[in-house]
């Protein structure tokens, strides 16, 4: 079979299982990715290609429980103009993201103990202006005259499994000269946004009682979803209901001898991974280290 034989060979999404036509194919390491299921990737991956099969569909998931989390992230602050940073300062999360409907986007939610650092680049960009002389011929001024752009951009690098930075322009409209009000302006908008992701500079706002009510329920709707998406079972409390049917309390099934399978669950918001046996570096919904031996239960 030769190369333009291979060209029109017949491929299948490893993820959904569809048929990928000519142009629709995203190569995988190993195997291939239609473009319906690349787009609910997160918009910061840089390395699907070199992703296995399995690693696209832990990112996946976790782009599945960022989508139930999102509607708990109630931006308290806003930075930038076409990108934005939306910051939940009650919660201590962001997202950024261009959509204005960002619910339909599914913007990765942060949070701020994962960010690494904030930085800030002020780009310049010099263009020479040029005049006509007595003759009619176009030549440059002299001494020479430029125009200038200042354009802000902003790279946030993070500690997450799936992504290193996030990186954004902060400015929409172009400055000409750093003594400008718009430059200035954009100046204190980026050290406002650096200060606010900052996790040694950040204090959170007590959250208003309404406000926890909903992150909690929020909270509780993923652990149930999280629980009956597993056929696996998992321990309740002090009882635990072994694969036979019976109700157990001690470490080994009265009935079956079957012994207590071990559950794990984030030892600081309780949210457990659907995948037992995949457990996640960090914890999706409070961004706290996901360490085996302290969340085994």
């Amino acid at each position: 079979m030769g190369l333009f034989d291979k060209l029109f060979d017949k491929k299948e999404c490893a993820i959904c299982g569809r048929e990928i036509g000519l142009m629709g194919n995203r190569k995988l390491a190993d195997g291939n990715l239609c473009k319906e299921c690349a787009k609910q990737l997160s918009p910061w991956m840089t390395d699907r290609r070199e992703s296995t099969v399995e690693e696209i569909r832990r990112h996946l998931a976790y782009r599945a429980e960022n989508a139930r989390l999102l509607p708990g992230v109630r931006p308290t602050r806003v930075f930038g103009s076409g990108t934005k940073v939306y910051l939940d300062e009650n919660t201590g999360r962001f997202f950024v993201t261009a959509h204005s409907n960002y619910l339909t986007a599914n913007p990765d939610v942060i949070s701020v103990s994962q960010v690494i650092d904030c930085k800030v680049n002020v780009k310049e960009s010099r263009q020479e202006l040029y005049h006509n002389d007595r003759e009619g011929r176009r030549v440059p001024y002299n001494p020479p005259r430029y125009k200038s752009e200042y354009r802000f951009f902003v790279t946030i690098h993070v500690d997450s499994p799936y992504f290193n930075e996030i990186e954004f322009e902060l400015s929409d409209a172009r400055p000409d000269s750093p003594l400008s009000d718009a430059y200035r302006a954009y100046e204190q908008e980026a050290r406002a946004l650096q200060a606010a992701l900052n996790p040694a500079n950040y204090a959170p706002k007590q959250a208003t009682p309404q406000a926890s009510a909903v992150f909690q329920n929020l909270a509780a709707q993923v652990a149930r979803a999280a629980g009956a998406a597993s056929a696996a079972p998992r321990t309740e409390g002090k009882t635990w209901k072994c694969a036979c049917g019976s109700v157990n309390q001690g470490n080994f099934c009265g009935v079956c001898g079957r012994k207590r399978p071990v559950v794990y669950r984030c030892d600081k918001c309780g949210w457990m991974p659907q995948d037992q046996n995949n457990l996640p570096k960090f914890c999706p919904q409070c961004g706290d280290p996901f360490n085996a031996k302290e969340d085994a239960q």
